[in-house]
């Protein structure tokens, strides 16, 4: 039996990409204009980047499942 982390991982980013895309999207917006980040959401954004990863990890889990 091999031991295969892409499946963990894959669901551990995703989750956390899905929860700071909740955050971002419910917090308030005038937080973001305080601090020095050009008026970026930095919890959507890294809640993409997060999602993009995870997702990628999951189908390349199930690549290296249906390969076997």
């Amino acid at each position: 039996m091999q031991l295969d982390v892409r499946l963990p991982m894959g669901l551990l980013f995703l989750i956390m990409g899905v929860i700071l895309l909740i955050y971002g999207f419910v917090s308030d917006p005038a937080i973001y204009a305080v601090h020095h980040n050009y008026g970026l959401n930095i919890n959507i954004a890294s809640g993409l980047v997060f999602g993009v990863f995870g997702l990628a990890m999951l189908l390349l889990a199930k690549r290296a499942k249906n390969k076997s």
